[in-house]
């Protein structure tokens, strides 16, 4: 088999693959792309697309419960599982063949199969392409990128099944509604699964063994997202584990322990949501100067790992593990090996999490908390959905906007938000913070009216003493 020669190799599709490989051509690189299962990775296939997909449907179904407040009068409303399930599918789809014609218009050559490192000489990399046992390709470049991704993490004694212990997957893609769900660990995934099956009638109890559900979240966010989803009739248990799980025929009993107490909690189905590995078995590290912490590949400020010519971004590296972020740390990495001059390193800081429960949650920055920690003297400005009048006209009073800012500089430490479409307004402090943006320029931009966005102006305005609405 005849050894073909790039300039750059990236190992896996996902979202910070794909993107990888793509600005790498863009460059002028000559690049390829090794997937082993589904471009666009478990983002597109399995987990950000699909899930946004199913919330919609719950989302929707919510509404319509609450159609009569809208002057709408809706009779016999019942959730068609095997649709809304077969919608997600094809949305995820429809954008695996999207970036199969983005990788393609960018003549990026794609190899279908399992990439591993094959060693070689000082200053060429080599690579190993195998299908099903079959040998596909032995590729060879000076740099290859890995992006071979996460998968769930299991705990001793609570490991899925498939059939009544799930994890995103099968939480994704059910056959029946089950009539009650435990979800373990209320972290974006988990509390995203609690609040699609609670809001098509499923009875949810959530069991977090922090002190808090969300806890990367603002303190003040995870309290009031707490009592929103306590409302919903959502079971909540905190400081709290799951202690071991015994199945029946067709029936979990979570033995959950709390305070020094023990309760036994009987649902159709558990879904494990405790965190996430990264798949670093297999790919040849053995033997390199590639380290691994914890299940994750440790990498400098330019993604490059401690072997020469081999780098790592994505859900494979260090938190935050989201789309955006692996995609951004794409571009990075190739700019970087490119010699390009703008190239930056990336401050976790300006990456924004979102949470697609309802009601959403999204943040960008630090933490009250963290702020306070890292010495800051702060300014904190809260505005509540209650007093926007474009908020209430949706039917979505309920929700905060808050902004963290350092009193003696007006640097704007971090945004946490919660309520109706807050994971398409925070951007707006995300772009802030990119541009080191003061309050007072905050305070002088002028937001239209009437929209959401009003209360990211009047949050700001309520650090400094002058908010005008509330």
């Amino acid at each position: 088999m005849a050894e073909q020669k790039f300039d750059l190799i990236v190992v896996g599709g996902g979202p910070g693959g794909y993107v990888a490989a793509i600005r790498a051509a863009q460059l002028g690189m000559k690049a390829a792309l090794v997937e082993a299962n589904h471009l666009g990775g478990i983002c597109l296939n399995w987990g950000c697309i699909p899930t946004k997909a199913l919330l919609r449907t719950a989302e929707v179904y919510r509404n319509i419960q609450h159609a009569d407040a809208y002057g709408i009068t809706v009779q016999g409303a019942s959730v068609d599982l095997k649709k809304a399930v077969e919608r997600s599918r094809k949305v995820a789809a429809q954008l695996n063949g999207g970036v199969g014609h983005l990788l393609e218009k960018n003549k990026v050559t794609v190899f279908d199969g399992w990439g591993k490192l094959a060693g070689g000489p000082a200053g060429a990399k080599k690579l190993s392409v195998e299908k099903e046992g079959k040998m596909v390709a032995d590729l060879e470049a000076p740099h290859i990128v890995l992006a071979t991704g996460a998968r769930a993490r299991y705990l001793p004694g609570l490991e899925p099944d498939g059939k009544l212990v799930w994890t995103y997957r099968e939480a994704m893609v059910p056959e029946t509604m089950p009539k009650s769900i435990l979800v373990v660990g209320s972290g974006a995934i988990g509390i995203e699964f609690a609040s699609f099956y609670r809001n098509l009638g499923v009875e949810v109890t959530v069991v977090e063994v922090m002190d808090r559900i969300l806890p990367v979240e603002d303190e003040e966010i995870s309290s009031f997202a707490q009592k929103a989803f306590e409302k919903d009739g959502m079971q909540i248990r905190t400081r709290a584990q799951v202690k071991a799980l015994k199945k029946a025929a067709n029936t979990v009993t979570a033995t959950v322990e709390q305070g020094g107490k023990s309760e036994e909690i009987t649902v159709d189905r558990v879904i494990l949501a405790i965190g996430i590995v990264g798949n670093v078995e297999d790919i040849g590290i053995d033997g390199t100067k590639v380290n691994v912490d914890r299940g994750h590949i440790e990498t400098n400020q330019w993604l490059e790992t401690g072997e020469p010519g081999i780098y790592a971004i994505g859900d494979v590296t260090g938190p935050p593990w989201l789309a955006h972020k692996a995609s951004h740390e794409g571009i990075i990495c190739v700019e970087k090996i490119k010699g390009e001059k703008d190239v930056h390193p990336l401050d976790t800081l300006n990456v924004p999490g979102c949470t697609y429960c309802l009601p959403q949650v999204a943040s960008v920055g630090m933490t009250e908390a963290k702020a306070k920690e890292a010495g800051y003297d702060v300014k904190v400005g809260r505005f509540p959905f209650m007093g926007n009048g474009k908020a209430i006209a949706l039917g979505e009073p309920e929700g905060l906007v808050k902004t963290i800012f350092d009193a003696k500089t007006g640097e704007l430490l971090g945004a946490h938000m919660i309520g109706a479409e807050v994971t398409e307004l925070i951007q707006g402090y995300g772009i802030a913070r990119t541009l080191e943006t003061t309050e007072r320029e905050l305070m002088h931009t002028i937001f239209p009216h009437p929209t959401l966005s009003e209360m990211m102006h009047e949050s700001v305005l309520d650090a400094f003493g002058k908010a005008i609405h509330f």
